[in-house]
């Protein structure tokens, strides 16, 4: 399943919504068919949600690189100079 691109999250966070009042009109028509098929959309809907949410989660985190400093480069002796 290949994740949807950040700009798409407020169109799925509009379908959740909308899945979400369908469900409970379905509950409560009673409209058990139709509940089942809405229920997995809303998992899909939600599942592409939690996919955008820990990509952004992702990119926002820091990594170190483990880039030396300055005092751990200074402390280090080069090759020992030439003797004439």
């Amino acid at each position: 399943m290949r994740c949807p691109e950040p700009d798409q999250r407020g169109r799925l966070v509009e379908i959740r919504d909308n899945l979400l009042a369908r469900i409970i009109e379905a509950e409560r028509e009673g409209w058990l068919g139709e509940l089942e098929g809405l229920e997995v959309s809303l998992a899909g809907a939600q599942d592409k949600l939690a996919q955008l949410d820990a990509e952004q989660a992702r990119r926002s985190t820091a990594v170190d690189l483990g880039i030396p400093t300055f005092p751990d480069i200074a402390g280090r002796h080069g090759s020992a100079p030439l003797q004439p």
